[in-house]
């Protein structure tokens, strides 16, 4: 049965959107309980491998509830938080004013495809969990190309596909019935959590992404497997 939350074609961005527009008050919550606080960790080593320097430009793409954004703007840089979904942006922008963040620190509402910025013009660019829902991940990886200045640093944290078929199976399974009932229990709708799975099977994840980044002509391309493949980071540099 298909995910009423995933769509490849025209309406890939709407739905998108719908899933995350019920699902932000709990957004938080789910990500602790079902990577067990673990994406907590794996943000840490987005924001290493980023590395950004007092006064560098960092663009978040898909920000969701903030959490890169709010790391990198500890770290001195100064930020823009980018997310379609207005619900998951009034979340993030809570979490700044409790914070205390200010001057460093943008939230706005935009289009991953089409990012409202000049060429060149961010030292460093991330998207977690946001390239596997976008409706071209191609397209979303040459807009960052675009917006990163020569040697910018671009850092991709997502979902994956391991190899080891055994832990494959084991990985599915838990995203195929454990995910949603979580969604079930604690945001009254399966499918936003179904829709984790569904996306997966047509994402290029590993492999497919690192691809991608060369044929742009991206350079020093690098893809960090954790928990067994289970989840993923791409890094590569704009030339």
């Amino acid at each position: 049965m298909a995910n009423k939350f995933y769509d490849p074609g025209e309406s890939r961005a709407a739905k998108v959107n719908d899933l995350f527009a019920g699902i932000a008050r709990r957004y938080d919550l789910l990500n602790d309980l079902q990577s067990f606080g673990l994406h907590r960790r794996w943000k840490r080593r987005v924001v290493a491998l980023a590395n950004p320097q007092p006064g560098e430009r960092a663009l978040d793409l898909c920000c969701g509830t903030g959490d890169l954004a709010l790391l990198f703007s500890e770290r001195g840089a100064n930020v823009i938080g980018l997310d379609f979904s207005a619900p998951m942006l009034a979340v993030a922008e809570q979490r700044q004013k409790a914070k205390g963040k200010g001057q460093n620190l943008k939230f706005i509402q935009g289009d991953a495809l089409a990012l409202p910025f000049t060429d060149a013009s961010f030292d460093l660019v991330t998207i977690g969990y946001g390239l596997r829902n976008l409706a071209s991940c191609e397209g979303g990886l040459r807009e960052m190309r675009r917006v990163l200045k020569p040697g910018g640093r671009l850092v991709v944290l997502d979902f994956g596909k391991p190899r080891f078929a055994p832990w494959r199976a084991v990985y599915y399974a838990h995203l195929r019935f454990i995910a949603p009932m979580l969604g079930k229990i604690f945001c009254g709708d399966a499918a936003a959590y179904g829709y984790i799975l569904e996306s997966l099977k047509n994402y290029p994840a590993q492999e497919g992404v690192a691809a991608l980044l060369r044929g742009l002509g991206f350079a020093d391309v690098r893809v960090i497997n954790l928990l067994g493949g289970a989840m993923s980071i791409h890094f590569a540099r704009r030339t």
